[in-house]
């Protein structure tokens, strides 16, 4: 059952401090159709709403997002590369390799996964976010900070809610710019063809580094959590697969950005109160009105919400990551392997994936001693 109450709302902001900044960079670095990129992003979010009816997330590929800052990628190579990760993770999903993957990749080394992904978004809220705004944001975030600590798990009084109110009053009292109201108007998405030069570029340059970040925190991890947080309702790796391929097969045609499913968005989402499909509901719901409204003014309306607030939710998002290795603490053989699979991850280029493997291997190796050594 869907409920839009109060916890709902102050769930669907618990992905903020992860969503909006990589929206906001990759919508500059590469040029794209601001309304585009938030009608389809909203749009999805209130389907996987609609159809998980849990704080199923849709997300912005991280890795895919970074590079695409990083090395000022076109728009047409970003939805050659959508695509190109869209028809992978389909084809992984219907044929039953993503749960092959589900069961041969243990537990421990998935723990690993959320582990690095928690230290990584800490680190960003630590070193980017909270001290963007000098002497005025350290006030601001340690204001939310201590609003946070009191009030999290509260649902009567959700934290989010004042925390997100708190930053929307110094937007508009120190950064909102007033020419905002200039670009109201209605704004559908451009409908781009993505070509086989794009798709194919796109493949090597921005899909390869995303796929074992994908498998790890978007697929297996999410599928975990879902568990952890559902006992009982649980969604398996082949329907994450499925949802999320569809949505990069759709995603191109129509300006929107790659997209995925996140175990740090659901802990996000259910961090803050949201315990059903409502959150994403409401949290597309304003992507998807901002962008159908206020789409070519949407940097401008981003980068006027303060930095410092998106970090203390990202901070918190992250704490709730790094928490649920808690349950693999107790096995004293794998507990190192999840520390290390965590250290690897945020530590090394590439390192989720070398992350997965190195932790899977080290996992069967040493069940296989304890075999052969016997009790």
């Amino acid at each position: 059952m869907i409920r839009f109450n109060r916890n709902e709302l102050a769930g669907a902001f618990g992905d903020m401090g992860t969503d909006v900044p990589l929206i906001v960079g990759m919508v500059l670095a590469a040029g794209l159709d601001g309304a585009s990129v938030l009608i389809m992003f909203g749009a999805l979010q209130v389907v996987s709403g609609l159809i998980y009816r849990m704080p199923m997330p849709v997300q912005p590929l991280k890795a895919m997002a970074a590079l695409v800052i990083a090395q000022q990628a076109t728009a047409g190579m970003l939805y050659g590369a959508g695509l190109a990760i869209g028809i992978v993770m389909l084809l992984l999903a219907i044929t039953g390799g993503l749960d092959l993957l589900a069961r041969w990749i243990p537990r421990s080394v998935v723990r690993g996964i959320q582990l690095g992904l928690g230290l990584q978004l800490g680190l960003v809220a630590l070193r980017q976010f909270i001290p963007a705004d000098g002497l005025p944001g350290y006030v601001l975030a340690a204001g939310a900070f201590v609003v946070t600590i009191l009030l999290l798990g509260n649902r009567r009084f959700p934290a989010a809610l004042p925390v997100v109110a708190l930053g929307l009053v110094y937007a508009v009292l120190f950064n909102m710019d007033a020419s905002l109201g200039d670009h109201f108007g209605l704004h559908l998405p451009v409908v781009h063809v993505p070509s086989w030069t794009d798709i194919m570029a796109g493949f090597v340059v921005l899909a390869l580094p995303q796929i074992p970040l994908s498998l790890g925190n978007s697929v297996l991890a999410t599928h975990q959590l879902s568990e952890d947080l559902f006992p009982g309702r649980g969604v398996s790796v082949r329907r994450i697969g499925i949802t999320y391929g569809i949505m990069n097969l759709i995603n191109p045609w129509f300006g929107g950005i790659p997209t995925c499913h996140g175990s740090g968005g659901m802990a996000g989402h259910y961090t803050f109160g949201g315990r059903t499909g409502g959150s994403i509901v409401l949290y597309g719901a304003v992507f998807l009105v901002t962008g159908l409204f206020f789409g070519s003014g949407f940097d401008l309306a981003a980068e006027a919400f303060p930095l410092p607030m998106l970090g203390v939710i990202l901070f918190f998002e992250a704490l709730a990551l790094m928490w649920l290795i808690r349950d693999v603490a107790p096995l004293r053989a794998e507990f190192p392997v999840t520390l290390l699979v965590g250290i690897i991850s945020v530590g090394l280029p590439y390192g989720y994936v070398i992350g997965l493997l190195v932790g899977t291997v080290l996992v069967y190796l040493g069940r296989r001693i304890q075999l052969v050594q016997g009790p």
